[in-house]
């Protein structure tokens, strides 16, 4: 990390932000796990949010696009926020049950599969360019789902070798023999979100899609099996 307006272990940080996650801290404050572009996973105490007065509790519910300014210092995990204002809320997720499914779980996807202050400036794009497709187009939302996991395997140091899908201690579903399924994969894996529209697939090749890239991301990212809104997109997918 740079040195900022204070110095080298007292930082003044302003950053675009994607809100991963938000709970209460002790009677009026709020804390809030956010993915930043500058900064990548960021936790915030936003304090006197949950006051009457306070107008800072809405920017800091999960799928909010905001600009924040806070103070970072290096020995502490919790960060103090100065300021925010919106950029952009995805508000039309919110009338599709089965898009709020898939966006929440890519957002708690995110929060448990990257570190702290670890930059990924590229799948902070992505994330921002599929939450506003899953709220503005007409795109599948499991491919967008799909597309996402590709990304984060991508990014993550992960990438799958769809020529050589073998892992140590991994069965991966057979792919090869579907090849519509590499097909669609490799389009996936492409990164290019524009191409997403070009993908069309069974039922049976949607399934093996599902199951090949959640056992890659679970294979290589711990503890996500027991988290309650992955095995529910899990059963919406299969």
């Amino acid at each position: 990390m740079c040195k900022g307006l204070l110095g080298y272990n007292n930082l003044i940080v302003n950053t675009s932000a994607i809100v991963l996650k938000s709970f209460s801290y002790g009677e009026s404050s709020l804390i809030a796990r956010c993915f930043s572009e500058k900064n990548g996973k960021v936790s915030l105490i936003i304090k006197g949010a949950k006051k009457n007065k306070s107008p800072k509790a809405p920017y800091f519910q999960p799928l909010s696009y905001v600009d924040i300014i806070y103070n970072h210092k290096l020995n502490r995990d919790l960060q103090v926020l100065s300021k925010v204002n919106f950029r952009q809320y995805w508000s039309k997720i919110l009338d599709d049950l089965y898009k709020v499914s898939l966006a929440i779980s890519i957002l708690e996807l995110t929060d448990k599969t990257m570190s702290d202050n670890d930059p990924h400036p590229s799948l902070f794009l992505i994330l921002k360019e599929v939450l506003k497709a899953f709220n503005n187009t007409l795109i599948d939302p499991k491919i967008l789902f799909w597309f996402y996991e590709c990304a984060l395997l991508n990014n993550l140091g992960f990438q799958p070798n769809l020529d050589d899908p073998k892992l140590p201690g991994l069965v991966l579903p057979n792919i090869k023999n579907d090849s519509n399924c590499v097909v669609a994969l490799s389009t996936l894996l492409s990164g290019n979100i524009n191409q997403l529209q070009k993908i069309k697939v069974s039922k049976e090749t949607s399934s093996l899609i599902s199951h090949y890239l959640w056992n890659l991301i679970d294979y290589h990212f711990e503890g996500l099996s027991s988290i309650k809104s992955f095995k529910v997109v899990k059963k919406l997918l299969s």
